[in-house]
């Protein structure tokens, strides 16, 4: 757990969230994936303001990938929006274990609503991680200031992918791509503390590959409902030996 730290206000609080983000590793991949994304979206002849309100306004790569391979390829909108939806729904449980942490006696409804626009993996992540080192009435403010940070950096370099995508090799945009998904791997891992957390992570490894393999639909819904169901069983009974 990171030592305690304290600021003098809410916006010292959004500035040290922001200064968080930038001096993080999600930094480097956020940089490595919108260059990527950036490319993608130049290869489908998407326009660069598109690319940056998609990024504000959808805050996802994986959906916002799906979002511009749907749309370069000429897909019907309503198609696009429930494949963009349901690749998103991964994010709700996210935002169910991060709002307590949020909420304190006197935090308003209103309040909760930004951080939970932003909430993505690598917010989630390092949300989890230097939030409860902090008093409760700066943590929605250094939360905001962690999210601008990154989504900061992601339209920034989205930009530059796609200027850039004229002389990016089609197989460097992907390795750049592969990235988000390696570094939410290392993160969770390096997160899990509990043996539950540990055994839904080696459930998921190998559920998910299974289930890739066997082309089975809807595979990530399956890997985290059946892995998370079999992780959570093995840690009750494990409590109830005890």
């Amino acid at each position: 757990m990171p030592a305690p730290r304290t600021f003098d206000s809410a916006a010292a609080a959004f500035f040290g969230g922001v200064k968080s983000a930038w001096t993080s590793v999600f930094f480097l991949v956020l940089m490595g994936t919108y260059i990527g994304i950036g490319a993608l979206a130049h290869d489908f002849g998407l326009a660069s303001w598109w690319l940056a309100l998609s990024t504000m306004l959808v805050w996802a790569a994986p959906s916002q990938v799906i979002l511009v391979s749907a749309f370069g390829t000429g897909a019907a909108p309503i198609e696009v929006a429930i494949a963009v939806g349901l690749s998103a729904i991964r994010l709700f449980p996210m935002v169910v274990a991060l709002l307590p942490l949020l909420r304190g006696p006197s935090t308003r409804l209103r309040d909760l609503l930004l951080p939970t626009h932003f909430t993505s993996v690598s917010m989630w992540v390092e949300s989890l991680r230097l939030l409860p080192a902090l008093p409760h009435e700066r943590r929605i403010a250094f939360c905001n200031g962690l999210s601008v940070g990154y989504q900061g950096t992601a339209v920034v370099f989205g930009f530059v992918g796609y200027h850039l995508a004229s002389g990016l090799p089609p197989l460097f945009a992907g390795a750049l791509l592969f990235l988000t998904p390696m570094s939410f791997l290392i993160s969770t891992a390096r997160n899990s503390r509990q043996m539950v957390d540990r055994l839904a992570l080696v459930f998921g490894l190998i559920l998910g590959s299974l289930l890739t393999y066997w082309h089975i639909g809807l595979d990530l819904m399956w890997t985290g409902a059946v892995g998370g169901s079999f992780a959570y069983a093995i840690h009750r009974l494990r409590e109830a030996v005890r």
